[in-house]
């Protein structure tokens, strides 16, 4: 299973969702979606774009967990 740590990071960055949803261009409805685990995929110009305004790596955001 693949957990997405994306409120980890913005916890680490001191950013809400509504920030980064206007740094990032996504909507707060779909960066929860995101931040909830509840997602089925993400696109890599999201990761991309979550990156840059997290100022992370991908392996900040994404983890491996055996289930």
């Amino acid at each position: 299973m693949i957990r997405i740590q994306l409120d980890v990071m913005m916890a680490k960055r001191k950013m809400s969702l509504n920030e980064l949803s206007k740094t990032v261009g996504i909507t707060p409805a779909n960066l929860s979606i995101l931040k909830n685990e509840k997602a089925k995929a993400v696109r890599f110009t999201t990761l991309d774009a979550l990156c840059k305004a997290l100022d992370c790596q991908p392996g900040d955001l994404l983890e491996y967990v055996e289930e």
